[in-house]
């Protein structure tokens, strides 16, 4: 799932922590998920906005964070090189898709009452601009 604004739709952000860590959250399930299709942990990152180099760290962290690893990478070369979601690391990613579907069909009632209860402010228009 691509990162995606909607400045007119509430929703959730769901952020799977342990003590002090992240351990899974929207951009590091959409890191996996980007792996899962492309086969590279550098396109995913591409694909994410993000540098090479954080990419690579964000899946260090997420195979560090589980009891295996979530990603297989395989070296580059004369036959290229990959990455592959491991069958937890399947797993783990559609538990979180899992759990961000049902908070949101649980929260449902709750997210329009406060979707209807907040105030629109659109930019440029005159109506919202603070009077110093």
């Amino acid at each position: 799932m691509a990162k995606l604004r909607h400045d007119d739709q509430i929703g959730l952000r769901i952020r799977v922590v342990l003590g002090d860590g992240l351990v899974i959250g929207p951009g590091r399930a959409d890191l996996l998920q980007f792996i899962q299709e492309t086969g590279s942990i550098a396109a995913a990152g591409r694909r994410m906005g993000m540098s090479y180099k954080r990419a690579w760290q964000l899946a260090e962290a997420l195979n560090a964070s589980f009891s295996s690893p979530l990603i297989s990478a395989n070296k580059g070369g004369a036959a290229g090189g990959g990455a592959t979601l491991t069958p937890l690391g399947i797993s783990v990613l559609q538990a979180y898709r899992d759990l961000h579907a049902q908070a949101l069909a649980s929260g449902a009632a709750s997210l329009a009452l406060l979707s209807a209860a907040m105030t629109r402010k659109t930019p440029g228009d005159p109506a919202n601009e603070s009077i110093n």
